[in-house]
């Protein structure tokens, strides 16, 4: 395969050279990615990078999958303009539970190392979070382009958001990656795993950025927004949000979730076929001509679906309607379900 494929659309590969020198080490490396259970769903956004952990184990490496089931209790600040808000327990272990599933869509399960980071960030002593404290200045995580903002807005920023590049960082130390994989958005972070495994006399990691993923829309896909395409959404939802890709992108939907060059013609066509391709690799082909056979029956020639679900309307009057999506078709929130309705 080569280090062309395994560097497919990356974007940061840091420092330079140092992916060759892991490689030429003869063993499998250790290939960590981390990932914060803040919603139900892995959708084809935040599934990017396991496409680059996959070219890995297909070279015969092992990925390391960390579910951050601890970290969530305290929350990425990565991009966000406000503290993100903390999940309960019980919400973090339901969605935990879903990840393990919706990533091996995309994963070889036999090459995949499944760690919580409970496991050792829970064992911490105060001691142990002090002389994690010691190897970085508030000056240098307040150089974060995020916290920069909110500073200078005068908006408040806690001191467990500060902790976070460090937990996240310590699993790096706890794994003893060879590489981590991250978006863009999270490069801050792996850069900080790196100064924390020298910290700790161990040879760094590196670092692999891979590029965020727009929606149709224009903005960074969301779950609670539902301008996502989960991973293991119905096939009929997952084919028909594909096909409000704007032609313009097209290209990069191509590029970073296909992995292929978006082919030449007409556009509803590429767009078609993109659709079968996100549909087919999550629940095969059976799946995707069906999907697609409901869409052209439904959108495109404006008849009614083969099957129709009756949904009782409650009793209230009037009926507030973006909670009935929410409620009954497994729409996130009201505000997504109002942009549907928008949207029509």
């Amino acid at each position: 395969m080569g280090i062309a494929e395994l560097t497919r659309n990356a974007v940061d590969v840091l420092p330079k050279g140092g992916l060759e020198r892991k490689l030429a080490l003869g063993r499998p490396l250790r290939v960590k990615l981390g990932i914060d259970v803040t919603s139900p769903d892995i959708h084809i956004g935040r599934a990017i990078p396991l496409q680059r952990m996959r070219a890995f184990q297909d070279e015969g490496h092992v990925g390391v999958l960390i579910i951050g089931d601890y970290t969530t209790r305290i929350g990425d600040p990565s991009g966000r303009s406000a503290e993100r808000p903390v999940l309960t327990d019980e919400e973090i272990e339901r969605d935990a539970k879903t990840y393990l599933d919706q990533a091996m869509v995309i994963l070889d399960r036999d090459r995949t190392e499944v760690r919580y980071n409970g496991e050792w960030l829970s064992k911490l002593t105060y001691a142990d979070v002090v002389r994690l404290a010691r190897t970085i200045t508030v000056a240098r995580i307040l150089e974060r382009d995020d916290f920069a903002k909110r500073m200078a807005a005068q908006e408040p920023i806690s001191v467990s958001e500060l902790l976070y590049p460090l937990m996240q960082a310590y699993d790096s130390v706890a794994i003893e990656a060879d590489v981590e994989l991250g978006g863009t958005d999270q490069l801050y972070n792996l850069l900080a795993g790196r100064e924390l495994m020298q910290h700790y006399g161990l040879e760094p990691q590196v670092i692999l950025t891979t590029p965020l993923l727009l929606s149709w829309d224009g903005t960074k896909m969301s779950s609670s927004v539902g301008n996502n395409i989960p991973l293991t959404a119905p096939p009929e939802e997952q084919f028909g949000r594909t096909m409000r890709i704007p032609d313009g992108q097209l290209g990069e939907w191509w590029r970073l979730v296909a992995e292929q060059q978006v082919p030449d013609g007409d556009p509803m066509e590429a767009k078609l076929e993109l659709a079968r391709f996100i549909v087919r690799r999550s629940h095969g082909d059976d799946a995707a001509r069906a999907a697609e056979a409901h869409f052209t029956r439904v959108v495109r020639e404006g008849q009614a679906p083969a099957e129709l679900r009756e949904i009782p309307l409650p009793d209230e009057d009037p009926v507030h309607l973006p909670a009935i999506p929410v409620e009954h078709l497994g729409i996130a929130s009201t505000g997504g379900a109002r942009r549907l309705i928008a949207e029509g």
